[in-house]
């Protein structure tokens, strides 16, 4: 390994440490900070003193929240940072598959019909549901059709009757409580999560990694063009489907427990490309942490502000992303010939 190889190996790590610490920092104080500020060492002391009080705000309420931010936002970057290497687009992030719309569209369709009043895992199940039938079909799309534009325009289908159909449900609602139930679902959030929605996401958001990081070498050979990526002996069929699967498993639970949380998968891989370099590869473990922390501190934000109503985390992210959006438009078409 060449001296600089060895130096930008050195700044890639450091990069991670330096956000592993910054999740750290954050999920500290998501913890301590809210409604009701609590001190570290009096925290501390009251759990292990049993205070049954403090130990319902802290592990029942505000641990659950602040692990599923981590866990959502790594989800969404890692997904957003795979997807822009397979489709070798930067302006490509886990929506335009449409496995979130297909998320919300089960979980709405659990609400439509009273199942989610029935049982409490009715509206993930479904949501996760939702997911998987969608990713069924644009994975055995990958595997027959080589084309990246086929799999957008066919993720773009997916999602255009995705929201349709929600939109009719949210249109023949039953009834006014319904309809808001669906609505504030649909506009995403961490507030009023347990432990258990932490249990019935992780093992399919860690599945989901799995796949992605896995991809990295493969997305590295395919900036090459796809013609020098077969001769390097990728299959762009199985890559195509292995990284639409973890997407899709990733991005699905996530879905599943808070809702539709729109571009940080576009915002986080971008803002860590410029220090990590342009590889696939080098941008995924950073995209996820970055994801991780950008989530993490939307979802912070919104619970420190003096608002008569607490904002939803997918409104507060929408507005960050759109302008975000914009930006990387017009960069794109001002670098075109």
């Amino acid at each position: 390994m060449t001296n600089t190889a060895m130096a930008e190996h050195r700044r890639y790590q450091r990069i991670n440490l330096g956000l592993a610490i910054l999740l750290v920092g954050l999920a500290s104080t998501g913890l301590l900070l809210g409604h009701l500020s609590l001190n570290p060492w009096q925290t501390l002391n009251h759990l292990l003193s049993g205070d049954e009080r403090l130990a319902v705000i802290v592990l029942e309420i505000r641990l659950p929240r602040v692990l599923l931010g981590l866990l959502v936002g790594a989800s969404l970057g890692l997904s957003g940072a795979a997807l822009q290497g397979l489709l070798r687009n930067p302006l490509a992030e886990p929506g335009i598959l449409g496995v979130s719309a297909s998320a919300g569209l089960g979980a709405v369709l659990a609400l439509y019909f009273g199942l989610a009043q029935v049982t409490l895992w009715a509206l993930p199940g479904f949501a996760l549901l939702g997911a998987l039938l969608a990713t069924a079909f644009l994975a055995l799309l990958a595997i027959r059709d080589s084309s990246p534009l086929s799999l957008i325009l066919a993720g773009v289908a997916v999602s255009s009757l995705a929201v349709a159909l929600t939109s009719l449900a949210l249109n023949l609602a039953p009834n006014p409580l319904a309809l808001s139930e669906m609505v504030l679902w649909l506009l995403g959030s961490l507030r009023d999560r347990g432990l258990s929605d932490v249990v019935l996401a992780a093992p399919f958001m860690l599945l989901g990694w799995a796949l992605l990081l896995s991809a990295g070498r493969e997305l590295d050979a395919l900036t090459l063009g796809e013609d020098a990526a077969r001769s390097l002996g990728v299959g762009l069929g199985w890559l195509r489907a292995r990284v639409i699967g973890g997407t899709a498993l990733a991005v699905g639970a996530a879905t599943a427990v808070t809702g539709s949380v729109g571009f940080v998968g576009l915002i986080a891989p971008h803002l860590l490309r410029p220090w990590v370099g342009y590889q696939p590869s080098r941008v995924l473990l950073p995209g996820a942490l970055a994801g991780a922390a950008l989530l993490a501190a939307a979802d912070l934000a919104i619970r420190l502000l003096p608002t008569r109503q607490e904002l939803m985390l997918g409104v507060v992210t929408a507005l960050l992303g759109v302008p975000f959006f914009v930006h990387l438009l017009l960069r794109t078409r001002r670098a075109l010939p």
